[in-house]
C-alpha cells in the first residue's frame, strides 16, 4: 500500500508540469487525484497518464470563482473530502515597469494571488482534519530580476499566505506550507525563457535547470505524514539561486 492509500488530493495546474507530475506520483502512492486544467487536450492527455481510475479532470480557470465551484462540487459529490490540496495553477509572463499593463497585471494576480486565495478559501468546507495544503510560490519572490515585477510580487503574496493561514488554520490540524521551485524543466519554463534556458542553468549555482521530480519530491514530502512538524514554512528547490 502507498503512503497516500485512501486518501483524496486536489491539484490546481494538473495537466502539464509540476502539477501533473505530482498528480502521477500521489496516484502512484494510492490517492485519488482531481486535477483542473484551462485546456482540454491536455486535460484529456493527463488523464491518460495518471490513469483514468484515479483520476477526476475538470476544466477550469482558477481566477473564474464558478469554475472552482465546480471543481469542488465534484470533490463533494465523492463524499471523501480532501486530504491533500496543491494550489500550484500560475502563469508567468515578462514585462518591465514601463511595459506594464492593466491587462498584464490583471492576468498575473488574477491566477496566482486570487485564484489561490479562492482555491483554498472555497476548499475550507472539504478539508479533512489534519489535511496538507500545498502553495506554489517561486524563487522569483525573493529576487528582483528585471521584467519580473508583477510575478515575482505574486509570489511574494503566495509565500505571505502559507504564514498567515498556517496560522489560522492549525486548530484544525491543517498544515500549509509552501514550496518555491527554481527554474524548473516545464512547458511554463520554455515559454517564458525560451533561447536563453541556457544561459539561465548557467547562471544557476549547480549548473543545471531543475528536473520536475526534484520539485514532486518536496511536494510529496509536505503532503505526507512525513511533515507533520512542519508548517508555514517555505521549500526552496532552486539548485542553490537564492541560498548561495
Amino acid at each position: 500500500m502507498g503512503q497516500f492509500e485512501g486518501k483524496t488530493a486536489v491539484i490546481t495546474g494538473g495537466s502539464t508540469g509540476i502539477g501533473l507530475a505530482t498528480a502521477v506520483r500521489l496516484a502512484e502512492q494510492g490517492a485519488y487525484v482531481f486535477i483542473t486544467g484551462r485546456r482540454k487536450t491536455e486535460l484529456d492527455a493527463a488523464v491518460e497518464t495518471i490513469g483514468a481510475a484515479s483520476v477526476t479532470a475538470v476544466q477550469g480557470d482558477v481566477s473564474v470563482p464558478a469554475d472552482l465551484d465546480r471543481l469542488y462540487d465534484a470533490v463533494r459529490g465523492r463524499g471523501q473530502g480532501v486530504d491533500v490540496l496543491f494550489a500550484n495553477a500560475a502563469v508567468a509572463s515578462v514585462a518591465t515597469l514601463a511595459e506594464t499593463t492593466e491587462e498584464h497585471l490583471d492576468e498575473i494576480f488574477g491566477i496566482n494571488v486570487r485564484g489561490v486565495v479562492f482555491t483554498v478559501q472555497k476548499a475550507l468546507p472539504l478539508l479533512n482534519n489534519g489535511a496538507s495544503v500545498i502553495l506554489n510560490a517561486s524563487t522569483n519572490a525573493e529576487r528582483g530580476d528585471a521584467a519580473f515585477g508583477a510575478y515575482g510580487a505574486s509570489k511574494a503574496a503566495v509565500r505571505s499566505f502559507a504564514r498567515t493561514w498556517a496560522g489560522e488554520l492549525i486548530g484544525r490540524g491543517i498544515r500549509v506550507n509552501a514550496v518555491s521551485p527554481g527554474p524548473t524543466e516545464t512547458p511554463g519554463l520554455n515559454g517564458v525563457v525560451g533561447d536563453a534556458k541556457a544561459d539561465l542553468a548557467a547562471s544557476l549555482p549547480i549548473g543545471r535547470i531543475g528536473r520536475v521530480e526534484e520539485a514532486v519530491a518536496v511536494v510529496e514530502f509536505l503532503a505526507s505524514e512525513r511533515s507533520s512538524f512542519v508548517l508555514g514554512a517555505n521549500f526552496y528547490v532552486d539548485g542553490g539561486s537564492n541560498q548561495i
